[in-house]
């Protein structure tokens, strides 16, 4: 236990000193396809479907991305829902973007990070690839909770830390408090193309 614990913390500050994650995944083929699971950050409220984060990675990426956001969802829904769209969509990859409603509910920490690890736990299960986005708290400005890094590096998936607080920090990129954008989510699918490119998975 001790050495694990070791392991954890070195490899959450290698997470932190980048701001993500230089997780190597396996390269995704040219017809994989990505799901992208969430609630209404991944959905893609406050712009068109083509604008929103999952449209707007399939252009940059080159594969198809399966946007499965659903709008006011909290975390234990979606742990609910995940099992059933897993098997349906059988993707190669789950970009997992949740918590954000349950933050503004003013849910417990904990339960949020145990409804996260078991959804990160249900795909490496079925040998999916996982990239975790971090959703910060609606405080100002927004903080992001650690246990989004604590996940990420215990199951070795891909991180993404930064660009959802950077993009709800900035006026210019939000279509009301709690949403970007056209060009919020731009940043976001850019920030996810970044770290699939780093990883090795495109």
């Amino acid at each position: 236990m001790a050495v694990r614990g070791i392991a954890i913390v070195l490899a959450a500050i290698a997470l932190a000193s980048c701001g993500g994650s230089t997780q190597k995944l396996e390269k995704l083929p040219s017809d994989a396809v990505v799901l992208a699971f969430g609630d209404s950050l991944t959905f893609g409220a406050g712009a068109s479907p083509s604008e929103s984060y999952p449209a707007q990675l399939a252009a940059l990426i080159g594969r198809k991305v399966v946007n499965a956001g659903v709008p006011g969802e909290v975390s234990a829904a979606g742990l609910d829902r995940l099992p059933a769209v897993l098997d349906e969509v059988k993707p190669a990859m789950l970009l997992l973007c949740h918590g954000g409603n349950d933050f503004l509910r003013k849910m417990d920490d904990a339960g949020v990070a145990e409804n996260v690890r078991a959804m990160v736990r249900l795909a490496r299960e079925r040998n999916i690839q996982v990239v975790l986005l971090a959703t910060p708290k609606p405080t100002l400005p927004p903080s992001v909770p650690a246990f989004y890094r604590e996940i990420a590096t215990e199951a070795r998936a891909g991180f993404v830390e930064a660009v959802m607080k950077e993009v709800l920090s900035d006026r210019g990129l939000k279509s009301d408090f709690v949403h970007p954008n056209a060009k919020g989510y731009g940043e976001i699918a850019r920030a996810v193309e970044k770290t699939l490119r780093k990883s090795g998975a495109i």
